[in-house]
């Protein structure tokens, strides 16, 4: 009796749908790419797995090693997906890091830096 009350609880939790996974949105693209080699851009971007929340996403630019940044406008396109930075300021050659922060739609903020290089 004990074996099939096991046997029944297993096939009732392989057969019963499954939750719902509440994965966090993480990147799945950038402009200009991770370590690249680039002319000064006009635009940055990062897309995004999920949905975003404006108010808590957003983008920065600094010069590797330096506190002060380049200021950028920055906007979420339609779909909720994607950051999209708009330089204010001009590039000198050199190392430079994207910051991103952003919230997805399950309230988690995370952070993260695209590195990349002005020729």
């Amino acid at each position: 009796m004990r074996k099939s009350l096991s046997l029944f609880a297993l096939a009732a939790a392989a057969l019963a749908p499954a939750a719902p996974a509440f994965a966090h949105a993480h990147v799945v693209k950038s402009t200009p790419a991770a370590n690249a080699v680039i002319a000064a851009p006009k635009t940055v971007s990062v897309t995004f797995s999920e949905k975003l929340v404006p108010a808590f996403s957003k983008l920065d630019i600094a010069m590797s090693g330096m506190k002060m940044g380049i200021p950028v406008k920055t906007s979420l396109s339609a779909d909720g997906k994607t950051l999209t930075g708009i330089p204010q300021g001009a590039f000198m050659k050199g190392s430079y890091v994207v910051t991103w922060t952003a919230a997805s739609t399950d309230g988690h903020k995370m952070k993260g830096s695209i590195p990349f290089q002005i020729k």
